[in-house]
């Protein structure tokens, strides 16, 4: 559990197709020197990608020097570096080994944003069964003779069934114990990993995740000496705020051995250890009785086939009339699929938005009253638009502390979050309800 920023890109590739799950060793994490495989031919590829792609926005840059014309003069570079980058995209068709090659360094983009934007806008023409089929050898002829490379060093399979308590607590800390020094380069400065709220006047982050923290702790309508549960506490920004603002005493719960150990230090520094309590714990260990709950960007790696369970829990630890404030990301589309492989292995697996009537359905079903709902959409976006401003003013530092492989995910993540809300791929609610009674 932690509290969470938006975590659901939509990734920006071409139609995603069912992936190979013949994985060997990882290697590590630097892109490998290109090389030109045995018998590698690109120019057929070359050649059966302009025939067949007679509309491109783009460029294609090869590793033998040659280049695929955009067709309108413009647009993003796409860089293959390597014969290996053609391995991945046919170890794993689609999405799935499109990113392993952009992961590993053998696909570079000259610009990011820009290549998100037109992916997004430009429409690839259907190809038949035997085009398929042409493409597909023109590339096998273009890899040449050679092993398929092996996949990038941090890529994550999930194992187990999934939302177990094992299998939740290793997807939690595939995303969370990058490194705290990490984060602390693109949150602000309360490590509030989450969205800001930037419509009711703030102009910093750090002001406007100061909004947002307070805004919770008014809805709640916290009153000094209340007890309050902090469902997925991340790095202790809400629970420290609540206590040092409000007078309430915090259990906070997280399932990051990093959070954890940074949050109680950040809470020893504050002067708070008699009122807050940060414990590693998952939601289904709680008990106890509160008069609030705040749940924060937990709600997303709940699971559709959890929320109940989860909305029931969160519910019977609630004192009659006691509130609870939902904060979390939902999809706004309904058809498409929860999150591609992608984000399952290198972002946050297992990590799924749910749809806003899927969570007030929950929330009723548990025996809650729904008082208010609230939208920030445009909120995240510019929060987003702030966290990618500062992690390319830290590049060097980034990549240092991650490693070159996820810092190329991290970049791509945060940009394709941002540009989900912006077109209203996503949205992120604050749901206010109450115990009866």
């Amino acid at each position: 559990m932690s509290s969470s920023g938006s975590r659901y890109p939509p990734v920006p590739v071409i139609e995603e197709l069912e992936a190979s799950e013949n994985d060997v060793a990882p290697s590590a994490s630097s892109p490998p020197a290109p090389r030109r495989a045995i018998l590698a031919r690109p120019g057929q590829l070359r050649a059966t990608i302009e025939e067949l792609l007679p509309d491109r926005p783009f460029s294609i840059e090869w590793w033998d020097g040659a280049v695929t014309p955009s067709t309108n003069g413009g647009g993003p570079a796409l860089s293959v570096r390597s014969p290996r980058a053609l391995g991945h995209a046919l170890r794993a068709p689609g999405q799935l080994g499109i990113g392993r090659a952009y992961v590993s360094g053998e696909i570079a983009v000259s610009d990011l944003d820009e290549a998100i934007r037109v992916l997004r806008s430009w429409q690839a023409p259907p190809l038949d069964g035997a085009a398929r089929r042409r493409l597909m050898l023109a590339a096998v002829k273009a890899h040449g003779v050679g092993l398929f490379p092996p996949v990038p060093e941090i890529e994550l399979k999930p194992q187990g069934q999934r939302h177990s308590r094992d299998r939740d607590a290793r997807a939690v800390r595939h995303h969370y114990d990058v490194s705290n020094d990490f984060f602390r380069l693109f949150l602000d400065r309360s490590m509030t990993y989450s969205c800001a709220i930037f419509s009711r006047g703030a102009t910093t982050l750090e002001e406007a995740q100061e909004t947002k923290l307070e805004l919770v702790c008014q809805k709640l309508a916290l009153r000094e000496g209340e007890h309050v549960l902090d469902v997925g506490c991340g790095w202790g920004s809400f629970a420290i705020h609540a206590a040092s603002r409000h007078g309430v005493f915090v259990k906070a719960v997280t399932l990051s051995p990093a959070q954890a150990e940074l949050a109680r230090e950040h809470v020893e520094a504050a002067g708070l250890s008699d009122r807050i309590d940060v414990q590693m714990m998952d939601w289904r260990e709680l008990s106890g009785s509160f008069d609030a709950i705040s749940s924060i960007g937990m709600v997303e790696h709940v699971g559709n086939n959890q929320i109940d369970a989860y909305a029931s829990r969160l519910a019977g630890l609630l004192a009659p009339g006691g509130r609870l404030l939902n904060h979390g990301i939902a999809r706004l589309r309904h058809g498409d699929p929860e999150a591609g492989p992608f984000s399952e292995r290198y972002v946050f697996p297992d990590a799924a938005p749910l749809h806003l009537s899927r969570i007030q359905t929950a929330l009723e079903r548990a025996g809650l009253e729904t008082d208010t709902v609230e939208g920030f959409r445009e909120d995240y976006a510019t929060t987003l638009g702030h966290w990618v401003e500062r992690l390319d003013a830290n590049a060097a530092e980034a990549e240092r502390l991650a490693g070159a492989e996820r810092m190329r995910v991290w970049r791509l993540y945060l940009r394709s979050a941002r540009e989900g809300f912006r077109i209203g791929f996503t949205g992120i609610y604050q749901v206010l309800a109450h115990r009866p009674g």
